[in-house]
């Protein structure tokens, strides 16, 4: 008997390959944030749209397995969680290979630097060597980012898949976070191309008042661009001339190291 077609256009084995209570229990972990680092049960039911009953049995089965403890009516994470982050690390030669140049960069521009991949339309770190507390925010691996207002997410946009591109600009309207963030998708488009041309990207508050940051992009032995590194500073300390003419040469030069070492020319 011919199996009808599906309107949603997916294939049915798609659908019986997709395991909604995993993916379920993955947006109740995502639902403990900064906002929410202890929720309630309805906390929780009310951010991931669940119902209090299935937010109940997502959590105890979490307990049981070591990442969420509760206590008092309030839930919380525990250090568990951190080895998912950790077994990453782990399999990504990408970070170790960079780490000692990330090292280095921030040794001799004596700033803050940083590797980051790309998700959807943010910017994940993925690691990073701090030297100065530049942003009001608290970046650490892990954190995220606008891609759009970034000099890493644009590096990354710049080589990404046209598919990529469009989720990242067109999926919702786009912030403007300082009075310098560029969000028109058409300006942001042109802005990939000289991005592209240049082969770095330097962004100058958009992302944060006072915040002046460039990257070039890594790239594995296909050629395919993998992560983006950064170096950043304050207006304060350095201006786009200075950091396009001083440092960026350094950044790409790095950058390129870090490519032959995961085999890319």
């Amino acid at each position: 008997m011919a199996i009808a077609d599906d309107p949603t256009g997916e294939s049915p084995q798609v659908d019986r390959d997709h395991v909604q209570s995993l993916e379920r229990g993955i947006a109740v972990l995502l639902a403990f944030d900064e906002e929410h680092p202890e929720p309630t049960l309805a906390e929780l039911a009310q951010i991931t749209g669940f119902s209090r009953p299935a937010v109940r049995r997502f959590l105890i089965t979490l307990e049981r397995m070591g990442y969420v403890r509760g206590s008092g009516g309030r839930w919380s994470l525990t250090p568990r969680v951190l080895t998912i982050g950790q077994h990453y690390t782990a399999s990504h030669a990408l970070i170790e290979l960079a780490q000692p140049h990330l090292l280095r960069l921030a040794e001799e521009t004596h700033e803050s630097a940083s590797l980051a991949t790309l998700d959807g339309d943010e910017v994940v770190y993925v690691a990073r060597v701090p030297v100065r507390r530049i942003m009001s925010i608290n970046v650490s691996v892990g954190s995220r980012v606008p891609a759009y207002a970034t000099s890493m997410g644009r590096v990354l946009l710049a080589w990404a898949s046209q598919e990529q591109v469009d989720h990242a600009l067109n999926r919702r309207p786009l912030r403007r976070i300082t009075p310098d963030t560029v969000t028109d998708p058409s300006a942001l488009r042109a802005i990939l191309g000289q991005v592209r041309s240049d082969g770095y990207a330097v962004v100058n508050e958009e992302l944060e008042v006072g915040l002046l940051s460039a990257s070039a992009p890594v790239r594995d032995r296909s050629g395919r661009v993998v992560a983006a590194l950064a170096t950043s500073t304050s207006v304060g300390r350095s201006s786009v001339g200075q950091l396009t003419r001083e440092v960026v040469p350094l950044l790409v030069e790095t950058a390129d190291r870090i490519t032959a070492d995961l085999g890319g020319r």
